[in-house]
């Protein structure tokens, strides 16, 4: 079966719910305005308070920006789904989906560690910060955290969009393109190599980034004054908190990918891989808006009409 003859996957991990899926389509309904209105939000506040206008701030505008990208090329897609008998997508839209969601981790791994060295700097090398992070480094790191995973994004599509293919069935709720190369019928070995090489020279060192500023960091906190630490806490608890949701997110999504998972129940498997794409969006809002004192300042002045 070539890939070009294919004209669509069928997804098989939906679970016949009967009226309840109604139910659960206005839960998801609610929980995606939750997640717009709130992302939009904070994009505003960034945007139109010229005080907020500092590194950090420009990176959660990055990181809300993709909250709503990523949420967008999951919930309708979703959403229609459920309403549906039928499960199946067409190959342009699978691998339009998988483009999405791919982009959205990528980019949301990108802007955390971008965000890491940011508090890093700020809180181990202050008097040095606003000469090393000033504007146009942090633009540029912006604009990598989205240049480098699309172009990561279009070659792994790539790889799997030539190849051809010994089946349709994808089972999972959304595509994902473990699966599709699960479905190749040649030898998939150039793109589990690409898979694997981007993993472990890119993913792994971002992560390692991100273990090296917060070890930094704890180490300033120890030795600092109180004024460092409490510094250190109110700027980096939501980031902290925000990586480990993620990362939670992340490693439930690779179980699912690389290990039999059918002893867990089915509606289980399928909110724990979903969990990155819809728990994080929302997540994320609630931790800045809460904790960060401007944006939480702001909002307050916003919503009470005082200037």
């Amino acid at each position: 079966m070539n890939l070009s003859q294919v004209s669509h996957f069928t997804l098989s991990a939906y679970i016949d719910i009967g009226l309840l899926k109604y139910a659960v389509f206005l839960f998801l309904v609610s929980v995606y305005i939750i997640i717009l209105f709130s992302n939009v939000l904070l994009i505003v506040v960034i945007c139109v308070n010229k005080s907020l206008h500092e590194p950090m701030y420009m990176f959660l505008c990055s990181l809300f920006v993709n909250e709503l990208y990523g949420s967008s090329g999951l919930f309708p897609f979703l959403l229609v789904q459920i309403l549906s008998d039928v499960h199946i997508i067409s190959v342009p839209l699978c691998f339009l989906q998988i483009f999405c969601l791919y982009m959205y981790v990528n980019v949301e791994f990108y802007n955390l560690a971008a965000m890491s060295y940011d508090r890093y700097l700020a809180i181990c090398h202050p008097l040095h910060y606003n000469t090393r992070m000033q504007m146009n480094t942090v633009i540029r790191l912006v604009v990598l955290s989205w240049f480098l995973p699309l172009l990561n994004i279009i070659v792994m599509i790539s790889l799997n969009a030539s190849s051809r293919l010994c089946g349709n069935v994808i089972n999972r709720v959304v595509c994902v393109n473990h699966y599709i190369t699960k479905l190749v019928c040649s030898d998939a070995a150039a793109s589990n190599i690409y898979g694997l090489s981007y993993t472990f020279t890119v993913l792994i060192g971002l992560a390692a980034l991100i273990v090296y500023t917060y070890m930094r960091i704890l180490k300033v906190c120890f030795s600092g004054s109180k004024q460092t630490r409490q510094k250190a806490v109110s700027t980096c608890t939501p980031h902290l908190a925000s990586l480990l949701n993620f990362s939670f997110g992340c490693f439930f999504e690779i179980l699912q990918s690389r290990f039999d998972m059918s002893s867990v129940p089915g509606v289980l498997r399928i909110i724990l891989s979903l969990y990155f794409v819809t728990c994080q969006p929302l997540f994320n809002p609630v931790a800045y808006g809460l904790k960060l004192r401007k944006i939480r300042l702001t909002c307050e002045t916003l919503f009470s009409g005082r200037k």
